[in-house]
This record gives structure tokens, sequence and C-alpha cells, in this order.
């Protein structure tokens, strides 16, 4: 038995209770100097009282009476105080919602799992601290994108559960629910990649753009990559950065996977995550054989993930490859199949991936894994043409030939292994 499960539990309540309390206060003494504040409703010691005064009143009476008393006499005080800050033109609330928050660390402490009390100070202690990066971001983001935010808190949290678990129809072996889920899923990871790429990324260079661009789309990465090749002076990055957008689409693939098919996904683990070490050891390789370090230029820009139209076309792919996966199955079988994966590798692989994987066909699992390895094959020759044609320079023979490897590997892989 550790030494914190032999003390009594309002000790340790009470401990935890001064001891983030008195944390709180720091933060806030470290940021009125800071930022130069003359006129204050205390700091450290000020703020252990209130959430000393907070725990004691929450443990004296069950029916929370008298915490609730304290909460209303410290709203007065804290009243006060605003009224006096106003006078000399300081107008923030931060200190005031401090207080109150301080003053529930008790309860916090008391009723709720460690683990969510620190989260709960660590939260009110980078509020302080980054103040100068919140402001710096709060300023970057348009209105554009909170608009962004609410259609796809509209997508996930209002038109997914409302749409039924039921097969589409007899000849598309997926269901509403589940087409709409890979619309969402899919979305999401490309929409964390514009989001970092768009206000955390925004200029360093082709190299991230393969690595983000990757968690987008590989096959727009290196159409943006090889573009760029034509302009850039520093030729040795180019090479690596389409080869790391692939590698970023294994890790993607693999995750999408893993969301709506585990038992498919213990099949790709060793497959993609081999192809996802080999490039990125490559990619690394290219960079420290030439031994530069030198800056690309601005990373371009990446067409936003979640319009609606965006969002409708995906899910329009992903019902048209189910219908056209269980017609081929039915008619021409596993070889069907696999000449099937082998045309879409040059399209949008992701909609037909997960309608192989979530639909329901008279084929085996190995069947299928086979065709999801060999679209991505295929995929990784269309990005090495893309790159050739595009950028029309010897610069980008490493990443297509390793493409080319890549590809063939996938078929061999595909119909000797499997």
């Amino acid at each position: 038995m550790n030494i914190i499960q032999a003390l009594p539990p309002l000790l340790t309540h009470f401990i935890a209770t001064v001891v983030f309390s008195c944390i709180v206060g720091l933060e806030l003494h470290s940021y009125q100097r800071v930022n130069d504040y003359t006129v204050s409703f205390g700091a450290t010691r000020t703020f252990i009282l209130i959430g000393v005064l907070g725990f004691v009143l929450f443990s004296l009476d069950d029916r929370y009476l008298l915490f609730t008393v304290g909460l209303m006499l410290l709203g007065i005080l804290l009243m006060l105080y605003y009224w006096r800050s106003t006078k000399k033109h300081h107008f923030s609330l931060v200190t005031i919602l401090l207080a109150l928050a301080t003053y529930t660390i008790g309860p916090v402490a008391s009723r709720f799992p460690g683990w969510f009390l620190i989260l709960f100070v660590v939260v009110l202690v980078l509020l302080l601290g980054e103040k100068p990066k919140i402001r710096r971001l709060s300023d970057r983001i348009s209105n554009e994108e909170m608009v962004t935010l609410a259609k796809f808190l509209i997508m996930s949290g209002i038109i997914l559960p409302l749409l039924p678990d039921s097969q589409i129809a007899p000849m598309i072996p997926v269901t509403y629910y589940k087409v709409w889920l890979a619309v969402i899923v899919v979305s999401g990871i490309s929409y964390i990649s514009y989001l970092a790429q768009t206000y955390f990324f925004q200029s360093q260079g082709l190299m991230l753009t393969g690595i983000l661009g990757g968690l987008y789309s590989s096959t727009a990465a290196t159409v943006v990559i090889g573009r760029r090749a034509r302009e850039t002076a520093y030729e040795h990055v180019v090479s690596s950065s389409i080869i790391m957008a692939t590698s970023m689409m294994y890790l993607r693939l693999l995750v999408v996977v893993f969301i709506f098919n585990r038992s498919a996904a213990s099949y790709l683990l060793l497959p993609f995550l081999t192809a996802f070490a080999l490039s990125c050891i490559v990619a690394f390789a290219l960079l420290r054989w030439k031994n530069r370090n030198a800056p690309i230029g601005d990373t371009p820009p990446i067409r936003h993930p979640l319009e609606l139209k965006t969002a409708l076309t995906f899910a329009f792919l992903f019902v048209f490859f189910a219908t056209l996966t269980n017609y081929v199955v039915g008619d021409y079988g596993i070889k069907g199949l696999q000449l099937l994966a082998f045309a879409i590798g040059f399209t949008d692989i992701d909609p037909f991936i997960l309608s192989v994987l979530v639909g329901k066909y008279d084929v085996t699992m190995k069947s299928l894994i086979a065709a999801v390895i060999i679209a991505s094959g295929s995929n990784n020759l269309l990005k090495g043409i893309y790159a050739v044609v595009l950028a029309r320079k010897w610069s980008v023979m490493p990443s297509a030939l390793w493409l080319v490897f890549l590809f063939a590997a996938s078929l061999l892989y595909a119909w000797l292994v499997i």
C-alpha cells in the first residue's frame, strides 16, 4: 500500500486543495507582474484561503447550503473588486473567474478522480501562462473557421445520430450510418492536418507539406510538391517530401481502418507499418546524404477538407465503390476484385478502401486485405508518375523509384504472402 492510499481521504483531498490553490495563486501572481496590474484582488495566499474555504464549506453541509452562501459572498466581494478595477480602466474578468474556479477546487478534489483535478488546474494555469499565444491564435482564426467548425459539429453531432444503421439497398452492402461515419472520420483527420498547416506551421517548407499533406491526401501533396520542384533551388528536399507524404498515407489509412475494422487492421499492421518506417528512413537518409539545411519557402495552402461539396462527393464515391465492388465480386470473384483495386488506385482510394472493409461481401477477409494493399500500391505508381511529369527534373527520380518499388512490393505481398 502506498503512502497516499494510507492517508485518510479527507486529508488527501485537503492537501490537494491547498497545493493546487497555491499553484493557481503563484501563476496569477506571475501573470499580474508581467501584465503590470496595479489593482489586485489577491495572489497566492488569498487563493489558498479561497480554495480552503470552498473545501471546508463543501464538507460541512451535505446539502451544500453553506457552500452556496460562501459562493454568493465571494461573488459580492468580486463584484466590489471589479467595480474598483474599472476605475483604473482594468476591465478584465480573468481574476474574478479564476477566483471562482479556485473556490471549486475543493469540491472537485472531493468528488472527481485525481486525473480530472490535475487536468482542471492545468487548464487554469495554461489559460494564464499562455495568454500571448492564445491571443495570437484568436486573432488569426477567421469567422469562416468557426462556421466550418459548426458544420463539423452538425455533421457529427446531429446528422450522424439520426441516420439508421441499416443497409441502403440490397445491391449496396453498406449502411447509412457507416457511410456518414466514414465521411466524418476521413474529413476529421484531414481537418486536423489543415488546421495544423494553416495556423501552426504555415511557413515551414516542403518537408512539412509532405508530412501534413500526406495526412490530408498524399496524392494532392505529391502534385503540390512536384509543381514546386520546378521553382525551388534546394532540390534534395523534393524527393524526401514526396516520400514523406506517402509514408503518412500509410499511417492515415492504418488509423482509419483501425476505427472501422480492427480485424482488418491487424492484417494491415505489418505491411503498412513496414512501408511507413522504411519510407521515413529513406526520406531522412536522402536529406542527410545531401547534408543541406536551408528554408524552402512558404508551405502551399491546402484545400479546406470540410466543404459540403467535398463531403457529399466522398459519400457518393463510398456508395458507388461499394456497389461496384459488390457487382464485381458477384460476377468476377477474387480476380475481378484485385483488378478493380488496381484500377481504383489511380483515383481516390480512401472511399474504396473503407467501402471494402465496411461492406459485406462474399469473399474472405484476406481477399479484402489484398485488395486494399493493391489499391494503395497502384496509388503509389500514380504518384510516381505525377512526380516525374510535374517536376520535370532529375531531383524527383529517387522518390519516383521508391514509389515504384512500393508499388511492386505491394503487388508481391498481396499475391504471394496473403
